[in-house]
């Protein structure tokens, strides 16, 4: 259940901050991001 929060964030935050301004290749980037930090944020809870 956390890694689909986890994938669901990532990509809900990633269309938010590179949805239009940084084009395909930057917003896969900022998934990437998002993808590494909720993992270890949840890995607390």
């Amino acid at each position: 259940m956390k890694k689909l929060i986890q994938i669901i964030g990532a990509a809900w935050g990633a269309k938010k901050i590179g949805g239009g301004k940084c084009g395909c290749i930057g917003t896969i980037f900022v998934f990437i991001i998002l993808y590494v930090v909720l993992g270890y944020v949840l890995e607390w809870f």
